[in-house]
């Protein structure tokens, strides 16, 4: 049996992905690039996912221990996926889907995101919270054409999606200022800071941040 499931696994992890955007002690990140009617091989997923989906699209799922599925997305949209579970997936949808696959390789440590100068308390114009569990809370982060968001602390590590570019100009609490510019679709990793921020774009500013319990 051993012989028979690692290559299953091993060839799900090298369909359609990219080398992971990061890979560290907390997470795996992962850009799967998905075309239409291309079934993925047969695996399954050792970690809880946060899933960040950069196009519209449809996806159908075949269980091997329940019934099968199919599951439409929108645009941008982000959602929690459990571990387990071997299956096969295929975009049903006519165009190509990218998908950011968030792997959480730890549970939570019972961090708390909140505190005085939490954005989504002292900005909650800019910052939303999307869903919230034991091991994540997750951000959309939307800043119109050269609006500022007041000073705001990120208290722990996380994960960003940029589902638009960025050009952002950056003042962090000791008054150093900086310039940060991301292209749509990038996946970084980012520590815990204190700072104001100001889009510089005429145009919308949009992220998914998964902060790290």
């Amino acid at each position: 049996m051993r012989f028979l499931i690692f290559p299953i696994l091993l060839a799900a992890c090298a369909f359609g992905q990219t080398p992971p955007a990061i890979d560290n002690d907390q997470v795996r990140a992962l850009v799967a690039h998905q075309q239409p009617h291309a079934k993925t091989p047969l695996h399954e997923h050792q970690f809880n996912r946060v899933m960040v989906y950069l196009q519209s699209g449809s996806e159908f799922f075949f269980y091997t221990n329940k019934a099968p599925a199919t599951m439409n997305f929108k645009a941008g949209e982000v959602q929690w996926s459990p571990a387990g579970g071997m299956h096969m997936a295929e975009i049903t949808s006519p165009e190509p889907v990218t998908i950011v696959e968030i792997e959480l390789k730890k549970p939570g440590a019972k961090l708390s995101a909140t505190g005085p100068l939490d954005p989504v308390v002292v900005d909650p114009k800019h910052y939303k919270v999307e869903f919230e569990n034991d091991q994540v809370r997750v951000l959309r982060v939307k800043i119109g054409p050269h609006e500022s968001t007041p000073e705001h602390q990120h208290a722990l590590n996380r994960v960003v999606t940029y589902l638009t570019g960025q050009d952002i100009r950056v003042t962090s609490a000791d008054g150093k200022v900086e310039r940060a510019q991301h292209k749509a679709g990038e996946v970084v990793w980012s520590g815990p800071a204190t700072h104001k921020e100001e889009n510089l774009s005429d145009r919308l500013f949009e992220v998914i941040v998964v902060e790290l319990k």
